[in-house]
């Protein structure tokens, strides 16, 4: 992808006044050759003079094509005449002439007056703002009740949506291409005499299914938007997520000629706010006289002529069928239902693909780090044998420029340097020395600069960002995949991959007096631990005799000898609970920087100032002030912050950010990854690729209303280019009260601070404050939101040296992609306590794990609490994108498990909002948990390995007065030994992190505990009687039609979801025996024949062409025709069912032919 045309992303080569200029007069000649009025002077006036001749022979040449559409738009159109076609009448055809946005910054300009900062309509306010543009839309915020209508005809409905006859969506198209005057009217000329009206139209090319390396290329759909002038921005906003896919009218940029990359899909998407002013009976729906049952319950009929369709409210209308093309039209300009439609239509694209889900999903490849304080290199721990500089120069030497001491160079990027495995760092002395044949070789340790050895690890000089000292910081070459799938609103898909770094505070380390303490410090060093254990247990310590400063016992230990266990006896625990936080804090302390040649006199090491005559507080070590680092959990009662000191020695993970939103995945058998993930060889499960689909993200920065916490938000906003939406323009009076208020001002991070200052003085511009949203009837917004270019986009250093320590460490060659499966899954919750007309979930502890039936009752229902990015609580609907599928969600379902199942993913959740209706966490345990996972081998993370050691309980059915709670629903939590055993490697306490009223949410308040239970239940049973009552459950998988039985009626033949039988349907050897498993296979090869017959043709027609030759040849249209016949060839042969065995295949889409819960039929064996 050419990122600058695509995104605007990389270097113009020119300077941001010449770029808008270029793109002023560019805007100015498309106006001109659509025959629209121009606003120039100047140079480009005269140019345009000069080009006249020219711009109205071009204006010709469109007259006389005025029937010819671009290829993307020919689709669409036969689409919609088959569908139609039964109407009898003429059908709308899509826009001749528009302006076409074919690279990136164009729709940004068009979007604002040429000679103005600020733009207004009925629907939105826009401004040029200093760090780019503001767009508030008339509303801040959406609910998606009922806003969501699909046209009759094609495929099935589903329950939750309201169906509309076929006349009304036609009607309804004929309408949005005939919006008013006043909405075609182009911001860009708005201020003009006669200003430009016209529509505007975009391609895009989102993924659809992840590149499968040395297998299948990525896939993509292609999607046309239009939009009448005003709502250009819409435009300029799916386009900064997606990315430009270019002009279609170009051979370049059709998707059938990309036969590699093409799905074989199409989108439209039209742009329509006017809609809302129609009436029921003009869009031709039904009196209720002659309404159906479902018209009259939706809505869809009128008694008195004036209602409106959809009672005035915004909507969207969807046509769709199993040819692969879906039309939506969008009553609305909310920019979040754009980008959602792009993620319906990529929805619809996998499901009818296949191989692939379009995932609701957040995800981070978290790297563990370590301190290693002053000196690196020391520990025979690491030099590695397997690995040495010299191996890696013969395999890598491509990559950089060796130097004659022994080191080496990055010829991309000069800050990454290469060095031996065997070498020592030393900070003091700001020194890597390293031995090359007995001469000792020196380079100078310096900030800023990656140091990779041979075996991937990377080490990094970093200043401690709340001391003024710096320390030697190493990262793991291997990273875990955090997947955030099926994750309600406000769940934390973003939260999952953003750094720690940002919620920690820094504190200097305080005693009370400084020797007393020491004494009570020395009592615990010299204290006899061997009888801590109470009977049975003694195993946990391989031996309970080493002292706390034994170079035998590790940080780590320490804090587990120095932690409240359910092994230990309770008179040890008794004892534990006595020590004070301060003191547990520098004992912990002292054990991290304690060196073995310090012997006993460990206390002179350390000191307090002396203050007006009297011993001071502020803890030194070696007269430098000691930094303590803490991190908010959550909220207590009173919503004051509750904060725990970190290890020492803690340094955050590395996070790079693998998905935020939209995540499009596939399945794959483990030995299609041996050659890019050596380790998998061997594993009979199945792994999942997963690609993030956009390229910005649609951020709410929640905690950004408080100056200077969310620093990366204040970071980004400052930049320029921004799109934001949702926050105050800010100027003059307004933006004085902000800077001026210096209190307030000043706890801004630098970034923001300066760009409001820099606007307070120039005083004749916009600026947005990320603390201050916009005002709605009165009140700040609760959905301020900003596109935030892509991390690894931004920096792409970080994300190069990641995968270059995984190469190393893996020891793959150049040529090979590195690839990062699916590590573990970590759903996220949406918790709330009992509020005035919203009944309480918040019965979760911090992470939960649940087996598949259990897990997959969630993910049916999707229940969420409030969240600020919607208007109320409840079901989001299957997998949590149930508005939001444009298909029964019983496709969604079905792929979801059987990936589940061949994966064999661990079902974990992290809760966000509330734990009990006590405890406020918002987003912090969200944050930690990648924290915890990075750390834990994949043996630990093993949900079997918990329960058998109790670091999961098992949540069992109880009464309550005389009713029967059904808390198995929740599956498992984790208990004090998941905290004592885990929590250790981040806190100094960690039993007061997560404390008994935590981890057992029902001790806070029993009667909302079973309320949130019941509340649970019930919805789970009217989401599943919705399946039952529109026939879907017949769609559904085996053990996918049990599960929706069990939910609706509590069992499915006479068994609930804890009987065997039942159990048994979610194994892996189930569904390989099965037939309907081998039935999504047999669908899948079917499309995939039907596809590349369908390529084949394309090609063949292009070549046909007359006048295409030289267009032709450029393409390789004839090589593209080889390998396409090549490929039909492959697919179509009997064994590549047998290579799609581990697979998901593809949907049939259509009711199964059921057998009960053990299969009448004899199984089938497929693998």
């Amino acid at each position: 992808m050419d990122l600058h045309r695509a995104l605007g992303l990389g270097q113009p080569g020119t300077s941001p006044e010449e770029e808008q200029e270029k793109l002023h007069l560019y805007i100015n000649l498309k106006l001109a050759s659509s025959g629209q009025p121009t606003w120039v002077d100047g140079e480009a006036a005269d140019f345009l003079e000069t080009a006249q001749d020219l711009l109205r022979t071009y204006r010709e040449k469109n007259r006389l094509l005025a029937d010819y559409r671009c290829p993307a738009d020919r689709r669409i159109e036969q689409f919609l005449q088959d569908y139609l076609a039964d109407l009898g009448e003429e059908i709308p055809r899509l826009p001749n002439t528009t302006f076409v946005l074919d690279r990136h910054g164009v729709a940004r300009e068009l979007s604002l007056p040429m000679d103005g900062d600020e733009f207004r309509s009925e629907i939105v306010s826009s401004y040029r703002v200093r760090q780019g543009v503001l767009h508030n839309p008339a509303s801040d915020r959406r609910t998606t009740k009922g806003s969501f209508h699909i046209s009759e005809g094609g495929l099935p409905i589903p329950g939750d949506k309201k169906a509309v006859p076929k006349i009304t969506f036609a009607t309804m198209l004929r309408h949005a291409l005939n919006p008013p005057e006043e909405l075609m009217t182009l911001p860009f000329t708005a201020n003009a005499a006669r200003p430009a009206r016209m529509f505007v139209s975009l391609l895009l090319r989102p993924t659809v299914c992840p590149e499968i390396p040395g297998i299948e290329a990525e896939k993509s759909m292609e999607i046309r938007f239009f939009a009448p002038g005003n709502l250009v921005s819409n435009l300029d906003f799916v386009e900064s997520i997606f990315g430009n896919g270019g002009n279609p009218y170009l051979p370049k940029f059709d998707a059938a000629l990309d036969v590699e990359h093409w799905s074989g899909h199409s989108g439209c998407v039209i742009l329509a706010p006017h809609l809302v002013n129609l009436t029921k009976k003009e869009v031709g729906l039904p009196h209720w006289d002659q309404a159906s049952e479902r018209q009259r319950k939706e809505g869809m009929c009128w008694k008195e002529p004036e209602e409106l369709y959809n009672d005035g409210q915004a909507f969207k209308i969807t046509a769709r069928d199993e040819r692969g093309v879906i039309v939506t039209i969008l009553a609305d300009n909310y920019y979040g239902y754009c980008k959602k439609e792009v993620k319906t239509q990529i929805g619809y694209a996998a499901n009818l693909f296949g191989l692939a889900e379009e995932e609701h999903a957040g995800g981070a490849l978290a790297f563990p780090r370590r301190n290693h304080g002053e000196e690196f290199g020391v520990d025979s721990r690491t030099r590695d044998p397997n690995y040495s500089f010299d191996e890696l120069v013969e395999r890598y030497s491509d990559i950089m420029d060796v130097q004659p001491e022994g080191y080496a160079i990055d010829r991309k990027y000069p800050d990454v340097i290469y060095v031996p495995q065997d070498l020592r760092m030393d900070l003091n002395r700001q020194t890597i020395t390293w031995l090359v044949n007995g001469e000792r070789q020196k380079i100078r340790l310096q900030p800023g600069k990656i140091y990779i050895q041979p075996n991937g690890y990377k080490i990094e000089m970093k200043k401690h960002p709340g001391a003024p000292s710096w320390r030697l910081v190493g990262t793991d070459p291997e990273g875990t995949l955090c997947h955030k799938p099926s994750t309600v609103s406000g769940g934390g898909k973003s939260e999952i991959s953003k750094s720690l770094n940002d919620a920690v505070i820094y504190s200097p380390l305080f005693v009370d007096d400084l020797q007393a303490d020491l004494d009570r410090v020395q009592e615990i060093f010299d204290r006899d631990y061997s009888d801590r254990f109470k009977p049975g247990h003694e195993h946990e310590d391989r031996d309970p005799t080493r002292k706390p400063l034994s170079e035998e016992r590790s940080l780590g230990s320490v804090i587990k000898l120095l932690t409240p266990s359910s092994s230990y006896t309770d008179e040890y625990n008794a004892w534990l609970e006595s020590i004070p936080p301060r003191i547990l804090a520098l004992v912990l302390m002292i054990k991290r920087f304690y060196r073995q040649e310090w012997g006993s006199n460990w206390r002179e090491h350390l000191t307090v100032d002396v203050v007006d005559g009297a011993p001071g507080h502020e803890l030194k070590l070696h007269d430098r002030k000691v930094i303590a680092s803490y991190l908010r959990m959550g909220f207590d009662r009173n919503n004051k912050w509750r904060v725990f000191k970190v290890r020492q020695d803690f340094i955050a993970a590395e996070k790079l950010q693998m998905e935020d939103d939209i995540t499009a995945s596939v399945v794959v058998p483990s030995s299609v990854m041996a050659e890019c993930r050596p380790e998998e060889a061997g594993n009979e499960h199945s792994v999942k690729l997963v690609k993030n689909c956009e390229y910005r993200l649609f951020q709410r920065p929640d905690d950004a209303v408080i100056p200077g916490y969310d620093k990366q938000a204040e970071k980004d906003m400052a930049q320029p280019g921004n799109f934001l939406a949702n926050y105050e323009p800010l100027k003059g009076e307004k933006l004085a009260e902000v800077v001026e208020d210096v209190m307030t001002f000043c706890s801004f991070t630098e970034p923001m601070r300066k760009l409001l200052q820099e606007a307070y003085d120039q005083g004749d511009q916009y600026v947005v404050s990320s603390a201050h949203p916009r005002l709605v009837d009165g009140k700040p917004s609760k959905n301020p939101r900003y596109l935030q270019t892509r991390p690894d986009l931004v920096n792409p250093v970080r994300r190069y040296v990641a995968e270059i320590g995984t190469r190393f460490h893996r020891k793959l060659p150049l040529e090979q992609k590195v690839c990062h499966p699916v590590d573990a899954v970590l759903a996220g919750r949406r918790n709330n306590p009992p509020e005035p007309g919203i009944r309480p979930l918040a019965v979760y502890n911090p992470i939960h794990y649940q087996e598949l039936p259990e897990l997959f009752m969630d993910f049916i229902c999707s229940l969420t609490g409030k969240s600020p990015s919607t208007t109320g609580a409840g079901s989001e609907g299957a997998l949590t994108k149930g508005p939001f599928n444009a298909l029964r969600p019983t496709a969604d379902l079905n792929n979801a498990l059987v990936s589940f199942i061949l994966t064999g993913y661990a079902g974990y959740s992290s809760s966000a909002g509330h734990i009990g209706p006590d405890l406020r966490v918002d987003h912090d345990v969200s944050l930690l948990v990648p924290e915890i996972w990075a750390r834990l081998h994949s043996s630990q993370r093993d949900p079997k390995n918990l329960i058998e050691h109790g670091y999961l309980e098992k949540l069992e059915d109880f009464e309550h007065r005389g009713k029967k709670v059904l808390a198995s629903r929740l599956g498992y939590r984790i208990t004090d030994r998941f905290v004592h055993g885990f929590l250790g490697k981040i806190f100094d306490n960690p039993n007061q992190v997560f404390t008994e009223e935590v981890l057992k949410p029902e001790l806070q308040d029993l009667e909302v505990f079973v309320d949130g239970i019941n509340n649970i239940v019930e919805a789970q049973r009217k989401v599943a009687q919705r399946y039952l009552d529109d026939g879907s459950v017949e769609e559904a998988c085996p053990p996918l039609r049990a599960l929706l039985y069990i939910m609706a009626t509590g069992e499915y033949e006479g068994r609930d979801v804890h009987h065997p039988d039942i159990r048994k349907m979610f194994t892996r050897e189930y569904l390989l025996e099965s037939d309907w498993y081998r039935q999504r296979l047999e669908v899948k090869q079917q499309r995939d024949i039907a596809l590349w017959r369908r390529h084949i043709e394309a090609l063949e027609n292009f070549l046909a062409q007359p006048g295409y030759e030289d267009e032709a040849e450029r393409l390789n249209i004839a090589g593209r025709l080889e390998a396409a016949r090549a490929q039909l060839q492959k697919v179509s042969s009997a064994d590549y069912l047998d290579r799609l065995v581990g697979t998901i295949g593809a949907d049939p889409l259509r009711p199964l032919e059921h057998a009960g819960a053990q299969q009448a039929e004899t199984p089938r064996k497929v693998a």
